[in-house]
C-alpha cells in the first residue's frame, strides 16, 4: 500500500493575524480540523480519493464560517447562488454545477451530475431540477442566512461594487482587503488514485449570474492520475484566464516539473504576472502534497499516511 494524503483549503486572500480575534482563529482552526478529519478517516479505512474529498468539502459547506453551502454570500438580488465541481483522476470523469439555490451540499450535486446526468456541467434552474430528481437534499432560504454575510451584502447592495469574501465590520475597498471565499479538497488514496472537489458561494453582490473558476474544469478544479489533483481559490476571473488548475498538470506532464515546482510556477509566476491573487492545493499519485499561495494567507491543512500534518492560516514568516 502506497502513501496516501489529503489536503484542504477554506479560501485565501487578505487574511492576517491582526484582523483575527483569538476566538475566531480557534473556530477557523477547528473548522479546518473537522474537515481534515472527515476526509482523512475515509482514506484511513481504505476509501476512495473521491469519497475523501467529498467528505471534507461537505464538512466545510456545513460550516457557516466558510463561503460555501451554509455560509454562502448574497448576490445582488439578495439570494444565495452556489457553484461546485468534482473530478476523478482515474477516469477523468467530472461533474459541475453553477448558480444553484437551496442545495445544502452543492458538491454532492456535482457528483450526481458526474455519475447520472450524462453531462458534465449543469447551471441554474436545470441544475436545481436535476437535484430534485436525484433526491439531493435541499434547504429553505433561512438555512443559508447569516447575519454576517447579510451585513456584508447590505453595505454595498445599492452600489455597482462587488466584494470578495472580505473580513471585518468595516467596508473597505476591494483592493485593500479581500478574501477569496472558496473551499476545496484534493486527495491521493492508497491505490494511487486522485480526486479534486471545489465549492463556493462566489462574490458578495455578484450580478448577471456571474460564475467564477471553481466549477470550471481545468480552471478551478482538475484531477488526472498521470499528474495531479488541484483545487484553486482566488479571483476567479484571473484563474479562468490562466486555466490555472490544468496548467499545473500540463507543466508536470509536458515539462516534467515536480508537483511543487509546477504549483509554484503557476501561483508565484504565471498568476502574479496577470495580477492574479490566491492559491491552490494539489496532490500527486505518489502521495506528495503542495499548498501554495501568493496572498497574505490561506485557510489550509493536509495530512498523510507517514505522519505528517499541518493546519495553518497565515503566511509563514
Amino acid at each position: 500500500m502506497q502513501k496516501f494524503c489529503l489536503a484542504i483549503h477554506g479560501g485565501a486572500g487578505t487574511i492576517v493575524k491582526e484582523d483575527m480575534t483569538p476566538e475566531l482563529e480557534v473556530e477557523y482552526t477547528k473548522g479546518l480540523e473537522d474537515a481534515l478529519n472527515a476526509g482523512y478517516s475515509v482514506l484511513e479505512k481504505g476509501g476512495t480519493a473521491m469519497d475523501a474529498v467529498k467528505a471534507s468539502v461537505v464538512s466545510l459547506e456545513d460550516n457557516p464560517l466558510f463561503n460555501a453551502g451554509k455560509g454562502a454570500v448574497f448576490t445582488k438580488k439578495g439570494i444565495n447562488e452556489m457553484d461546485a465541481a468534482v473530478m476523478d483522476g482515474l477516469t477523468l470523469d467530472a461533474g459541475a454545477v453553477a448558480g444553484v439555490r437551496n442545495v445544502r451540499n452543492p458538491v454532492l450535486l456535482a457528483e450526481e451530475v458526474m455519475l447520472h446526468s450524462g453531462h458534465i456541467f449543469l447551471t441554474g434552474k436545470g441544475a436545481n431540477d436535476f437535484a430534485i430528481k436525484q433526491g439531493v437534499k435541499l434547504e429553505p432560504d433561512e438555512y443559508f442566512f447569516s447575519q454576517y454575510r447579510y451585513d456584508q451584502w447590505r453595505a454595498i447592495r445599492d452600489s455597482d461594487m462587488y466584494q470578495l469574501d472580505h473580513k471585518g465590520d468595516r467596508l473597505v475597498t476591494l483592493m485593500k482587503d479581500k478574501k477569496f471565499g472558496t473551499v476545496g479538497a484534493v486527495a491521493c488514496d492508497a491505490h494511487g488514485n486522485l480526486a479534486a472537489a471545489t465549492s463556493t458561494g462566489g462574490m458578495t453582490n455578484k450580478r448577471y449570474g456571474r460564475v467564477g473558476d471553481s466549477p470550471i474544469i481545468g480552471c478551478g478544479t482538475y484531477a488526472n492520475n498521470k499528474t495531479c489533483a488541484v483545487s484553486c481559490t482566488g479571483h476567479g476571473e484571473i484563474f479562468i484566464k490562466a486555466v490555472a488548475a490544468y496548467d499545473v498538470s500540463a507543466l508536470m506532464e509536458y515539462k516534467g516539473l515536480s508537483l511543487q515546482e509546477a504549483c509554484e510556477e503557476v501561483v508565484n509566476h504565471k498568476l502574479v504576472k496577470i495580477d492574479g491573487e490566491g492559491g491552490l492545493i494539489a496532490v500527486d499519485a505518489k502521495g506528495n502534497c503542495s499548498l501554495v499561495f501568493n496572498s497574505a494567507g490561506m485557510y489550509r491543512g493536509f495530512r498523510n499516511s507517514v505522519g505528517e500534518s499541518e493546519i495553518a492560516i497565515y503566511k509563514e514568516a
